[in-house]
């Protein structure tokens, strides 16, 4: 872990406590020795960082101290902008609007070289928006929607081959895999958990029925059955 990484670790494990923080539980989340918490403490003090307390005693921020956060790097900063355009581009709607009000708003406390270089990247995801680009974001805010609430959907579904089925499913997640979506569920036809492509949804009607998630058959359980332990989910 970089050192500076570790300095802004400290101070948000810090940051809103009421009790102070003992060093040795600093050590172990940071996997560190005490010496070096010790030592990433005093410097951090040394800087201006209003933290009070002692080695034996803890730590804590000093009261109404108001901490900023780590700036980011150019890099860092570049990554969230790009990753900005993708949500913009393949997301629904209301996750792309909600994305790009929170790079504005980070954008907004930068100092001018790195909101300069935010406007620079060209890495690019063009947003093209034709009838069936708008229809389909509006689905895929539904799927988050039914996923965030629990509720049970209903759709109207056309496998591969173009066979025709109807399906309540409960909705658990959505990947994207570079080009598709897929909404994972359990299908309470088939009694198993299922991948549903979203392009060959042809209806999707949320029910008022709340389902509740189980051992068997929650987000655990259907990443496990899918074998999503050889991937990396971000």
């Amino acid at each position: 872990m970089r050192r500076a990484d570790r300095l802004f670790l400290i101070i948000h494990a810090l940051r809103g406590r009421r009790t102070a923080l003992q060093a040795r539980a600093l050590a172990q989340t940071l996997g560190v020795s005490l010496r070096t918490v010790y030592r990433d403490v005093a410097d951090l003090q040394l800087s201006g960082v209003p933290i009070e307390g002692e080695a034996g005693v803890g730590y804590v921020l000093r009261k109404g101290s108001d901490i900023p956060p780590l700036m980011f790097t150019a890099n860092e900063l570049e990554a969230l902008v790009v990753g900005t355009r993708f949500v913009r581009a393949f997301a629904g709607t209301q996750l792309a609007e909600s994305a790009q009000s929170a790079l504005l708003k980070i954008e907004a406390v930068l100092p001018p070289e790195l909101r300069e270089r935010a406007t620079r990247t060209r890495i690019f995801a063009p947003v093209w928006r034709d009838q069936y680009r708008e229809d389909f974001a509006a689905l895929i805010d539904r799927l988050h929607a039914a996923i965030v609430g629990n509720r049970v959907l209903r759709l109207e579904y056309r496998d591969e081959s173009g066979n025709a089925s109807t399906r309540e499913v409960e909705p658990l997640c959505l990947s994207f895999w570079g080009g598709k979506w897929t909404l994972g569920a359990w299908c309470r036809l088939r009694q198993d958990f299922r991948n549903f492509r979203p392009d060959r949804i042809t209806a999707c009607v949320p029910s008022d029925e709340v389902f509740v998630e189980t051992d068997e058959r929650n987000l655990a359980a259907y990443l496990r059955a899918v074998g999503v332990g050889k991937l990396d989910l971000g």
